[in-house]
């Protein structure tokens, strides 16, 4: 009998086209076959004026490789290497998928990339020494905001101009994690000799008010999908403490695994997922009640950089020490699959998972009609076409 089907939205089928084709995958013997006639036969017939949401990419930065690997999540492959500057940390991609930038912390660098080329198309320097660490984009990608560790100092880039603006901001000690809100009014910043959690307002780049006190060497932060809450990991006191964005005061301390480095918060706003360095493992934080559900799920080596796709059903992690990257089911809490090997000590510090919503590149937002009754035709002969090879298998 017929076996159930997924539509998922793949662009970028063949990497450098404006096209994008709609996946068919059967869970059959006939998967590999039809994948293959959906990712190198639809996109040419489909064209480039259907309007689909581009198919998301992983952005690994490889700390010890200069390098940073670009994983296809469609497929968890990695499909391209780019080399990059010293010490690759940070990471942030935009909203459309369109720009990755990357912390270079030893040359005081920050590699701006076009992910259609996936190439350098910039080297934005920082000040000498400063230890370009954290960044993060605020919601329309015309700011990126970089925590300087050496200096104690968060740069300001304008993302169109690929340059630092303005003299650095001056936070706490030993800046490394930095989170926008969604309205990109409010800038976080993880002080790690601090214990703090300094807050930058956007419209004149200064701090505003005291630090925010919080658990022994923050390291990573992360902003939940209405802005009100902040997740901090503390790698000192093994917690994550919560900070209520309205009052700019901790609400809750969670315990979690040793060396909490990293925290992703699912894009529902309904789990935060930390990864424990000397543990090996990765803990789930229910937000509705600030406490940890289930048991630690064992990942690789040494886990850093941590990040959820765009539909929040699986996670991904960057194992620092087993230079792969591990793939969790959100839904069983469980690893899933074989681990993507990627370069040496990935990191993957920020939103590394980038193009969330939006239109394939030279996708136009309504098709003609001729376009699309090409494109209805050729998705019922790819279904013909599936349903010959289902009752060949069948038979």
């Amino acid at each position: 009998m017929p076996t159930l089907l997924h539509l998922v939205t793949e662009a970028s089928a063949v990497r450098g086209m404006n096209t994008a084709a709609l996946q068919i995958v059967p869970r059959s013997r006939s998967n590999l076959l039809v994948r293959l006639v959906v990712r190198f036969v639809l996109p040419f017939a489909l064209g480039p004026s259907l309007a689909v949401l581009a198919a998301p990419f992983a952005y690994i930065t490889n700390g010890n490789s200069n390098s940073v690997s670009v994983v296809d999540i469609a497929v968890d492959s990695v499909i391209a290497t780019i080399a990059v500057g010293v010490t690759p940390i940070g990471v942030a991609v935009n909203t459309t998928g369109a720009r990755a930038y990357v912390t270079n912390q030893s040359d005081n660098t920050i590699s701006a990339i076009d992910t259609a080329t996936n190439a350098v198309i910039a080297t934005i320097p920082v000040s000498a020494g400063a230890g370009p660490t954290g960044v993060a984009l605020n919601a329309t990608g015309t700011r990126a905001y970089v925590t300087n560790v050496f200096a104690s100092t968060v740069s300001v880039i304008d993302t169109g101009a690929n340059a630092v603006i303005g003299a650095p901001i001056a936070v706490g000690n030993t800046p490394w994690g930095v989170a926008v809100n969604p309205l990109a009014t409010r800038v976080y910043v993880a002080n790690r000799a601090s214990s703090t959690v300094s807050i930058i307002d956007t419209a004149t780049n200064a701090v505003i008010g005291a630090p925010v006190p919080v658990g022994n060497s923050p390291q990573g932060i992360a902003i939940d999908p209405t802005g009100s809450r902040v997740y901090v990991t503390n790698l000192g006191s093994n917690t994550v403490s919560v900070i209520d964005a309205g009052t700019n005061v901790v609400i809750a301390t969670i315990p979690v695994g040793a060396n909490p480095g990293f925290v992703a918060v699912n894009p529902a706003g309904t789990r935060a997922y930390v990864t424990n360095f000397l543990s090996n493992t990765v803990s789930v934080i229910d937000i509705a009640t600030n406490t940890v559900i289930g048991a630690p799920i064992a990942v690789g080596a040494f886990p850093v950089g941590i990040g959820a796709d765009p539909t929040g059903s699986r996670i991904y992690v960057a194992n620092s020490g087993s230079n792969n990257v591990s793939i969790i089911d959100a839904i069983s809490n469980a690893v899933v699959g074989t681990a993507i090997a990627v370069g040496t000590s990935p990191v993957a510090f920020g939103i590394f998972i980038g193009g969330t919503g939006a239109l394939a590149s030279g996708a136009q937002a309504i098709p003609s009609l001729g376009s699309l009754a090409t494109s209805l035709m050729a998705l019922a002969i790819a279904f013909l076409g599936w349903r010959r090879l289902r009752s060949g298998v069948d038979a």
